[in-house]
């Protein structure tokens, strides 16, 4: 194989390569846009028993067979579909479903007296650390405790100084 030839080809694997790591980039954005959905489809699936039709044994077994990595998602899911009933969809998928499990811990603490609407402005607003945040003070009532640690080096000779004065 001649060196140009050997970069062609190397040129056209590492262009495969991009090419599907770009496809499958695009095809989760599509899944997590469609969480809205998949929640739906998973509470009417536990609700009518439809995994009896796979003959399985239960709802969990389902969840294993679809979810083999994690049945949590799962659950994320459906707790979205039950709990933000007054969120509308589109606003929803707008926010993602990470920010919309957070919304969903207020809501059921919440409960009728929810205010969706302050809150799916947070979720737009602010990055996803900074709603957990908020998330956490509305739940526990305290402030959040700042992540960064800051460390303070003190010499001898600083607190001499300070002794002296």
């Amino acid at each position: 194989m001649s060196a140009e030839s050997g970069r062609r080809r190397a040129a056209f694997v590492l262009g495969k390569i991009d090419e599907i790591l770009s496809w499958e980039k695009t095809k989760e954005q599509e899944k997590d846009v469609r969480f809205v959905e998949l929640g739906e489809y998973l509470c009417e699936v536990r609700a009518k028993q439809y995994w009896k039709l796979e003959k399985l044994k239960s709802f969990d077994e389902f969840l294993e067979k679809r979810f083999p990595e994690s049945r949590r998602k799962a659950y994320y899911l459906m707790a979205i579909h039950e709990n933000l009933t007054r969120v509308p969809k589109q606003q929803l998928r707008e926010v993602g479903w990470s920010k919309a499990v957070e919304l969903v811990k207020v809501a059921r603490k919440d409960g009728p007296d929810f205010d969706c609407t302050t809150w799916l402005h947070k979720a737009k607003e602010l990055p996803k650390k900074g709603l957990k945040g908020e998330v956490e003070h509305r739940l526990t009532g305290k402030e959040r405790e700042p992540n960064d640690i800051i460390y303070f080096k003190v010499y001898k000779s600083q607190v001499l100084a300070d002794c002296t004065s």
